[in-house]
């Protein structure tokens, strides 16, 4: 039951399955083995009816090399062998596959759905300022109208679990304020939260929460809390029976590996897409600081499963890079999944590959490793059929006429032990791989 019991079965697990392309060569297999024997019989009966004398010692001569050579070991290693070390490699770099499906598809994305807070950024918000309403009936317990502002904001948000509650709460603790205790309390997904303190009704969220509860925002203030976001600020208002109090504005700075993950995953043929709830100022603000140029901001969350679906329906294979319950979804229907390791049970559920970081660093290299991964199998097969190629005709004696070879069964088995070991020392080029690739 240990978390790393869990991480060794999911290794395990994604090293005995098998991708498309491995299921493909198992079809060919089906085929491949049938095949050589019908070929052995025919070189057999060939040589046997139109061979040199003794005719008998030539055609058993040619028909046990055409089975001897003939490499169903090196097509059955091919890609097993390749899925083994890719997984292993993966997971050296904290990167958990959990099957080799994702391996395949992580391979060919042309667009990467990521999430502000938490990915691109640190996810460790703090609040920078407060601009409270100018209301006379706002003092509390002798407190200034700023900590009033940021007590009830914090006592309401103590039962939340967002990032950016958890920094409202903190800061409150830095200044020693008491937490109010609260009733009815509700979290409604993409807007806010809202419960009573003192018997008041008391709403903190985005603006569009409170135009929904019939809160009228101020135009001075909305000025200034839109220069807020314009700076890549995240601003939330909060409210008491009906009447706004005022906002608080919170930083989440952008990671520092984060223009460098972006960078990789650019030049890689991989289009990002920005998703988040936040507001289109700050979403806009930190894309364009990032260069990425598509962006979808105040996104509830079942939107974000209607953009996965609606990018797909263009024909795009898409990555979604999420932590939360309600990325769940939109994790299942990308073609390939990436649950942050902080994250949700529920996301990690239904995501195809986990991270045990937060940067989206981790997602680009898992990514590298899947496209080596692959470029690796493709590579085995191709060698593995190019022994079949070259060696079978060789084997029947089909140069024979031309050049007098006719290939032995001791030199016929060396070369069928020959492809197995360079399938086996190809894969193990993976090993190799670095970030950096």
């Amino acid at each position: 039951e240990t978390t790393l019991a869990q991480i060794i079965s999911m290794v395990k697990q994604a090293q005995t399955s098998k991708p498309e392309i491995g299921r493909l060569v198992d079809k060919i297999a089906l085929v491949f083995v049938p095949l050589v024997i019908f070929i052995a019989l025919t070189t057999s009966i060939i040589w046997y009816f139109f061979g040199p004398q003794p005719q008998l010692a030539y055609a058993l001569t040619t028909g046990i090399a055409v089975l001897v050579i003939a490499c169903p070991c090196a097509l059955g290693l091919a890609t097993p062998i390749a899925i083994m070390m890719g997984t292993a490699k993966a997971a050296e770099f904290n990167i958990l596959v959990k099957n080799s499906d994702a391996l395949q598809s992580a391979s060919s994305l042309t667009h990467l759905v990521v999430d502000k807070t938490g990915t691109l950024t640190l996810g460790q918000p703090v609040v920078t300022d407060m601009i409270v309403e100018d209301m006379e009936d706002f003092n509390s317990a002798g407190l200034s109208r700023e900590n009033s502002l940021l007590q009830l904001a914090a006592s309401l948000e103590n039962k939340s679990e967002h990032a950016l509650a958890q920094a409202i709460v903190i800061h409150a603790q830095e200044r020693e304020l008491e937490l109010l205790p609260v009733r009815q309390f509700q979290a409604v997904q993409g807007r806010g939260v809202q419960g009573e303190i003192n018997d008041k009704p008391v709403i903190l969220g985005n603006a569009r929460f409170m135009q929904e509860n019939g809160v009228l925002l101020s135009t001075n203030l909305q000025q200034q809390a839109q220069e807020f976001a314009s700076s890549a600020s995240t601003v939330v208002w909060l409210a008491r029976e009906g009447r706004l109090l005022g906002f608080m504005a919170l930083q989440d700075p952008v990671r520092d590996d984060t223009p460098e993950a972006i960078s990789k995953l650019v030049n890689n043929g991989i289009t990002l897409v920005m998703c988040t709830g936040d507001n289109q100022f700050t979403a806009n603000a930190v894309s364009h600081a990032l260069g990425i140029r598509e962006v979808h901001s105040e996104v509830l969350p079942e939107e974000k499963l209607n953009l996965v679906k609606s990018l797909q329906s263009k024909g795009h294979r898409v990555g979604m890079v999420g932590d939360g319950v309600n990325d769940a979804p939109a994790l299942a229907q990308a073609n390939t999944g990436f649950a942050i390791g902080s994250g949700t049970d529920v996301a990690i559920e239904n995501s195809d590959i986990t991270l045990a970081g937060n940067s989206l660093m981790s997602v680009s290299t898992a990514i590298g490793v899947s496209k080596a991964t692959i470029t690796n199998i493709k590579q085995n097969l191709f060698g593995a059929f190019i022994y079949n190629i070259i060696g079978i005709p060789l084997a029947a004696g089909v140069f024979y006429p031309f050049t007098g070879w006719l290939l032995a069964p001791a030199f016929a088995s060396a070369a069928m032990a020959m492809s197995s070991v360079t399938v086996v020392a190809n894969a193990n080029r993976l090993r190799f791989f670095k970030d950096t690739d």
